[in-house]
C-alpha cells in the first residue's frame, strides 16, 4: 500500500461509518418533486450521460480542463449495477489528457515537454442512501515531448499506476463530490488532482 494512500482509505471509512446511521434521514420519499435517482452509480453525478443499454450498462462521459488551461482531454465511464446487489457499482474509466509547458527532471536538469497520456481503470463504489463511495485503480501510459529544439533533450515515456478515491452526495437535485486522483510518477504530478464541486441544475 502506498503510504500517501492511508489517510485517504481512513477518510473512506470514515465517511462509511458516518453515512450508515444517518441512511434513514437521507432516504427520501419517493415522488416527482424530491426522489433521488437511485440509479446513479456512486462514482457518477456530475459527467454527462452518453447512453444507458438495455442491461442496464451506462455510459457517461466529462471534459476535462485544468483553470490555467495548461492541461486539456477528456474521460468516459461505462459502469452497471450487478443484479441482486443494489447498492454495489462497478465500473471502467478511460482517460485522455494533454498538457502543455510541464518541468520534467532529468538527468541534465529540468526541461519543458508537452505531455500526454492514456489511461484506464477499474472503479468499484457503494451507495448509502444519497451518500456514495467509490475507489479506482488502474495504470497509464504517458509520453513527453521536448519543447523547442534541443539536440541534448529526449522524448521521455513511462508507465504508471493510478488510484484514487472520491465521495459523491445527492440531494435532490444538488450533486457535490469530493475526488482525489493520483499517477505516481514524479513526470506527471501536475495531473494529481484534488478536486470538490457543486453541481446545482435550473
Amino acid at each position: 500500500m502506498h503510504p500517501d494512500s492511508r489517510p485517504l482509505i481512513a477518510l473512506a471509512v470514515l465517511l462509511a461509518a458516518i453515512a450508515l446511521p444517518c441512511q434513514a434521514d437521507l432516504t427520501l420519499e419517493a415522488d416527482d418533486a424530491t426522489a433521488i435517482e437511485t440509479d446513479m452509480p456512486a462514482y457518477g453525478g456530475i459527467a454527462q450521460p452518453l447512453m444507458r443499454l438495455d442491461n442496464g450498462l451506462l455510459v457517461q462521459g466529462d471534459d476535462v480542463v485544468t483553470p490555467d488551461g495548461a492541461t486539456s482531454g477528456f474521460r468516459l465511464t461505462a459502469g452497471f449495477t450487478p443484479h441482486g446487489l443494489p447498492r454495489l457499482d462497478l465500473g471502467a474509466e478511460v482517460s485522455y489528457q494533454r498538457s502543455d509547458d510541464v518541468p520534467i527532471a532529468s538527468e541534465e536538469g529540468s526541461r519543458l515537454h508537452d505531455t500526454t497520456s492514456l489511461g484506464g481503470s477499474l472503479m468499484a463504489g457503494v451507495r448509502v442512501g444519497a451518500l456514495g463511495l467509490y475507489a479506482k485503480a488502474g495504470l497509464a501510459e504517458w509520453q513527453g515531448a521536448p519543447v523547442g529544439a534541443d539536440d541534448r533533450a529526449e522524448i521521455s515515456r513511462g508507465t504508471a499506476q493510478i488510484r484514487g478515491f472520491g465521495a459523491r452526495l445527492q440531494f435532490r437535485q444538488v450533486v457535490s463530490r469530493l475526488e482525489f486522483e493520483q499517477i505516481d510518477d514524479p513526470a506527471m504530478e501536475h495531473l494529481n488532482l484534488m478536486t470538490a464541486s457543486i453541481h446545482l441544475p435550473f
